[in-house]
């Protein structure tokens, strides 16, 4: 599971990244791959044969925002797993992506175009074909600054797009693009037909394994059997529904007393303990690492002085949150990268470690900190342990500050909109993909536009840098993402604490659970027994 996409040489690199492409993987071949990945992860923990039929449940603790249906946040990656598929797929421990709705591409050697050869056999939730039309669209509409897509940058530079063959699409690029498949891999296939009642959640159409029925506003959401699905004799449930229950310990009890057979909210300690009973299980979403930091808003009288930010990162006990609050599941970080990214860089991670005397000692040389307000998402119970710990280690410096709980719909919303007036805890997503990903997509860390409204020349220069190599591992990547590296440990606009990687809760009759590195669920492959 944590073999590292850093030790791609150039060869493998090349050959994954399709410059030679040429794995062509029928329905059939690529769904019995799948599901004899998820027997090791988590999906599946016997030998358990399929079963068709049945409903399956599953607990979640916040509802859905159509609005944010492309933002990667709250409750959409669930939904969006079900509903759509994107072109390519990475596996969980790799950056080497494998065929989707594209069965093959071809990169340019400049690396200003690619071209992906697309399956026939596709079809919307409409009964609608799929065709090259449909990859122009839903690229144009995810660059779209409307939708607030993450990688809405690396969509808007794709510059041309020759749709002339129905089952082949050319796109011509501004520049070479170290992500480029980093997007394709996120980017979800939209229906054109249905886009303007997508955002009101009216319809969600796409071309995956399920389709949406309907949806109570904080109650529920239903999705049903795609019956025309391109991959053979899948899905095996007829039926998926999500309720929202916005209790760690309710979910827990509707777990155990078989309302649900997932849960996305049990605490980590609760998880502990339910992966010692009998009948249940803990998934752990390896290869989707969450990073949990502190934010500042630089423009922030106090947090303005990048010495206060020094102070505050000498102050974290990031090894206590991650043993406390995340049960050790997790490690302590000083850049955001996690030890499977290529950027990872365990020197660096050192820089910052917890010392009380020397945050005091900054702090001594300036005038007295105003009392700062700490912002959490109040929907999961785990950001306000973490928050309490930060605040009591700022303390323990002289820096006074207020919990602020806010729930999820406005959190979301001051994350986007660089509203947040102070200090905020939460996780950030992105760093499993390619280092440049980060920096020029995620709301944290976007050089150009960020939550800390930070702005910097230096730090806009060397994420695109990162960005614009033709590929994303070897010297000068690897030169590029300690520059990258260097200007977040230097700014301190974001304090990282560490990794945790997310967790849910199953009864063990759940089988064949799968997800993507951004956590999207994939049940193409689930029964229950």
């Amino acid at each position: 599971m944590n073999s590292s996409p850093g030790d791609l040489d150039r060869r493998r690199f090349l050959r994954s990244s399709g410059v030679v492409a040429a794995a062509i993987f029928g329905g059939a071949a690529l769904a019995a791959c799948t599901s004899a990945v998820n027997q090791q992860k988590g999906g599946g923990d016997d030998n358990a044969q399929p079963v068709r039929g049945g409903t399956l449940k599953y607990g979640v603790l916040v509802d859905l925002i159509p609005s944010n249906l492309l933002t990667n946040t709250g409750t959409t990656p669930y939904v969006v797993g079900l509903v759509f598929e994107s072109l390519v797929r990475y596996p969980h421990d790799t950056l080497e992506p494998q065929p989707k709705l594209a069965k093959s591409w071809t990169v340019a050697p400049d690396g200003r175009s690619i071209t992906l050869q697309l399956r026939e056999d596709v079809k919307f939730h409409s009964g609608r074909a799929f065709t090259s039309k449909d990859v122009e669209f839903s690229l144009k509409t995810y660059a779209d600054p409307k939708w607030s897509a993450q990688l809405k940058s690396t969509a808007a530079a794709i510059t041309g797009f020759d749709t002339t063959d129905p089952h082949r699409v050319t796109l011509t690029l501004a520049h070479p693009l170290s992500n480029l498949f980093d997007m394709l891999d996120t980017a979800p296939i939209l229906d054109s037909e249905s886009i303007d009642q997508l955002a009101t959640g009216d319809k969600i159409i796409g071309t995956g394994p399920f389709r949406f029925v309907s949806r109570v506003p904080n109650s529920q959401l239903v999705f049903e059997r795609n019956a025309n699905y391109w991959v053979p004799e899948r899905p095996y449930l007829d039926r998926v529904e999500f309720t929202v229950i916005a209790d760690n310990q309710a979910q827990l009890n509707a777990l155990k007393s078989g309302q649900i057979q997932l849960a996305d909210g049990i605490s980590y300690r609760d998880s502990e303990n339910l992966a010692k009973t009998d009948g249940f299980k803990t998934i752990v979403y390896e290869g989707a690492e969450l990073q949990l930091y502190v934010g500042a808003n630089v423009q922030d009288p106090t947090l303005a002085d990048v010495r206060v930010r020094q102070a505050i990162a000498y102050a974290l006990d990031r090894d206590r949150i991650i043993d406390e609050v995340f049960r050790g599941t997790g490690y302590a970080l000083n850049v955001p990268w996690p030890k499977g990214s290529p950027a990872f860089d365990a020197a660096r991670n050192t820089r910052y470690a917890r010392d009380v005397n020397k945050a005091r000692q900054i702090l001594s040389t300036l005038p007295k900190p105003a009392k700062l307000p700490l912002t959490y998402n109040s929907s999961v119970a785990t950001y306000e342990a973490v928050a309490q710990i930060v605040q009591a280690n700022l303390a323990e410096i002289g820096v006074e500050v207020e919990l602020v709980p806010t729930d999820n719909g406005t959190f979301i919303k001051q994350l986007i909109g660089a509203q947040f007036p102070g200090l905020w805890v939460t996780d950030h997503s992105w760093a499993q993909f390619v280092p440049s990903t980060l920096t020029v997509s995620a709301y944290p860390f976007n050089a150009r536009k960020n939550a800390s409204r930070y702005e910097s020349p230096d730090y806009v220069k060397v994420a695109d840098a990162a960005w614009q190599l033709p590929q994303s591992t070897g010297p000068d990547a690897t030169r590029a993402y300690q520059a990258l590296s260097d200007q977040l440990l230097d700014s301190l606009f974001l304090i990282e604490i560490g990794v945790r990687f997310a967790q849910a809760g199953a009864s063990r009759k759940l089988h064949g659970f799968d997800w993507t590195k951004r956590r999207e669920i994939l049940l193409t492959d689930a029964f229950l027994s």
